[in-house]
C-alpha cells in the first residue's frame, strides 16, 4: 500500500506549531494577536505562544535567549530567508482588514493564486518574516 493509497482519518495526527526568533517578543505578540485575531498564550519578554479558538497556531522566541536549546539563530542574518509562514483563513476579508490596520508592509496585496484560485495576500512582519494570509480553496 502506497502513502497516496492509505485511507485518510479526520482525526489530525500531527500539527505544525511553527517558532520565529524574533527580536522583540512583546512587540512581535502584540502585532500578530492584532493580525490573527489571537490570544495570547503564554506571554512574557522571552517567549510567546498565540492561540486562535483554543489552539496554538504560532510561537514567537527571542533571537537572542538561548533557554535549555542554544540561540535559535545569528542576529547578523536576515530572518526567515526562504521561508513563508502560510495561514489559512475563513475571515480572509477581516484578516486583510486587520493587516491594514497595523499597517503591515505588503508586499503583495490581494490578488487570485491562479494555481489555488483563492484569494491571497502576502506580508512582511516586524522582524522581515514573509506572511501569508489565504482564503480556503
Amino acid at each position: 500500500m502506497t502513502v497516496s493509497d492509505t485511507p485518510r482519518s479526520n482525526t489530525l495526527t500531527m500539527r505544525a506549531q511553527p517558532l520565529l526568533a524574533v527580536d522583540d517578543v512583546e512587540r512581535a505578540g502584540e502585532w500578530y494577536r492584532k493580525v490573527l485575531d489571537a490570544r495570547s498564550g503564554h506571554g512574557g519578554r522571552d517567549y510567546e505562544q498565540l492561540l486562535v479558538d483554543g489552539h496554538m497556531i504560532l510561537q514567537l522566541h527571542r533571537l537572542d535567549e538561548g533557554h535549555h536549546h542554544g540561540t535559535l539563530g545569528d542576529p547578523a542574518l536576515p530572518r526567515g530567508n526562504g521561508v513563508a509562514i502560510w495561514f489559512e483563513t475563513p475571515d480572509f476579508d477581516g484578516t486583510v482588514a486587520r493587516v491594514r490596520e497595523v499597517g503591515a508592509d505588503v508586499v503583495t496585496d490581494v490578488h487570485v493564486n491562479p494555481n489555488a484560485g483563492h484569494r491571497e495576500i502576502w506580508i512582511r512582519d516586524l522582524d522581515g518574516y514573509l506572511v501569508v494570509f489565504a482564503e480556503p480553496g
